[in-house]
């Protein structure tokens, strides 16, 4: 099953701080924690599932890879070792979580809500990609529909100059505060206000053309850079370029899923590429040239005389380059050499083999039997 996105796992927008972040994952970890919800496996999941988001997500670097190429580019960094923490560790980042604005006990506080800020959908698209333009890079345009901002209120979705007021059930603060009694005493609780949605204003006059929205469908081209080296299962991520928000909040982003175009002559092995090369007898007995196939064309390589099945041949930096920030370098071209056994002769062609069966020179010597069975004896090992 494919993994949730992190940040929506946490709760947050792309761009969040990493204050933000931190808070978000303390708060799941309360809620979720297993010391709070024996025997609960949906609750555990959950907990284990923000604990991996969180790993990535606040460092930094595995954050930048995240943010570009998805959870392949973290190698499912998850497992960060929150299952050892207990219920006194998360409650000592209770000043953290709720910053004055919700409180257990004496924890609380008053205060105001920050304004919410809305975020745009994401788009998710497929790109082929064949070796050469994995080799270089690529820039691929698409015509993607999605949501713009209204033209009309310039996404404010009020209809003119004050076509708002406070909201009148949360007066502005954009939240209402309710006290129960619970486990750990007085419990008090911020919520959401639901008449605002936090904002603290409501529109009276909505846009004509949004309804109040602030954005509409549209459509785009977008360029999509694709850098050199990518793979199979890669995923591009353009920030920013998704669907635009609700009432000028932040716009999502655009995912590319790379797909790899099999070629008809190059296997690929990470950043390497094989091609297998089948010689005819002769050629591979008296030696002589064969023409290559590469990412850059055709070349021509000599073949030694009395070749044998099995030789490889390593062509240097005629692989693919590696994945800027995944490596350094560029991988090889890797040539596999088998000798094609002929299934039909003509009466001449028979005689030939029939005279060279006569032969002591053309029985395999010990050595050369030894070092072909040793290669092939290392495939399965």
């Amino acid at each position: 099953m494919a993994k949730r996105d992190y940040y929506e796992v946490l709760g947050v927008s792309k761009n969040a701080s990493d204050d933000e972040i931190k808070k978000a994952y303390k708060k799941m970890a309360i809620k979720y924690h297993p010391d709070r919800n024996p025997g609960d496996k949906e609750a555990e999941e959950k907990f284990k599932e923000a604990a991996e988001a969180y790993d990535v997500l606040r460092d930094p670097q595995k954050r930048a890879r995240y943010d570009q190429f998805g959870p392949e580019g973290v190698n499912g960094a998850g497992g960060f070792g929150a299952g050892g923490m207990n219920m006194d560790d998360i409650f000592s980042m209770f000043g953290d979580i709720f910053g004055g604005r919700a409180g257990f006990g004496g924890f609380g506080g008053g205060g105001r809500a920050r304004k919410p800020q809305y975020r745009g959908g994401d788009l998710r698209l497929k790109v082929r990609l064949t070796l050469q333009e994995i080799a270089t890079g690529v820039t691929k345009k698409f015509k993607v529909k999605k949501k713009v901002t209204c033209s009309h209120c310039h996404g404010s979705g009020a209809e003119g100059s004050g076509a708002t007021e406070a909201c009148p059930t949360c007066h502005g603060s954009g939240f209402v505060v309710k006290t129960q009694q619970s486990i750990f005493g007085m419990m008090q609780t911020q919520t959401v206000c639901p008449t605002c949605g936090g904002e603290g204003t409501v529109i009276k006059n909505k846009c004509k053309e949004c309804g109040g929205e602030g954005v509409v469908n549209g459509e785009e081209v977008v360029e999509v850079k694709i850098p050199a080296g990518v793979g199979d299962g890669m995923v591009v991520t353009m920030q920013g370029k998704g669907h635009a928000a609700r009432r000028n909040g932040v716009p999502g982003d655009i995912q590319v899923y790379i797909e790899e175009e099999p070629d008809k002559e190059l296997l690929r092995e990470d950043n390497n590429l094989i091609y297998n090369l089948l010689l005819d007898i002769p050629t591979a007995a008296l030696g002589g040239d064969a023409e290559i196939p590469t990412i850059d064309g055709k070349v021509k390589i000599k073949i030694e005389p009395g070749t044998q099945p099995g030789k490889v041949v390593r062509l240097r930096g005629k692989g693919l380059p590696a994945v800027q920030g995944y490596g350094y370098g560029t991988g090889d071209l890797i040539v596999n050499i088998s000798v094609y056994i002929p299934e039909t002769l003509t009466k001449e062609e028979r005689k030939a083999f029939e005279d060279m069966r006569k032969s002591d020179s053309f029985a395999p010597r010990a050595s050369i039997k030894e070092k072909i069975f040793k290669k092939f004896r290392s495939y399965f090992e």
